[in-house]
């Protein structure tokens, strides 16, 4: 798993059940939306995210419509897991390889 992607699901994590707009992760994850859309398009076709577009008339708002993302209930263990494979393999290179990913060096 990348860490843009670690990134997002991180972020969408802090509470599972909120909803978050595209430009709304990419401020909190700190990354910039090319990269945002294509790891929450992957996200939602295998079943982790679930996203709807917001009813509301752009012209009114003055801004275009905003899709949302939310972890979805079924994906939420599959993530926790991930997520923890992700922190054991980054910690395991730490232990064989001491200057990459933190290690003491």
């Amino acid at each position: 798993m990348t860490l843009p992607t670690q990134l997002v699901l991180r972020q969408l994590m802090q509470d599972p059940t909120r909803e978050m707009y595209g430009l709304e992760i990419c401020a909190a994850a700190g990354l910039p939306s090319g990269t945002i859309h294509p790891i929450l398009a992957r996200l939602e076709k295998v079943g982790w995210l679930e996203s709807r577009w917001e009813e509301v008339d752009p012209a009114a708002e003055g801004r275009p419509k905003r899709r949302y993302y939310r972890l979805h209930p079924d994906g939420i263990a599959q993530v926790k897991a991930a997520l923890h494979r992700a922190e054991a393999s980054v910690a395991a290179l730490g232990r064989l390889r001491p200057g990459l990913a933190g290690g003491a060096g």
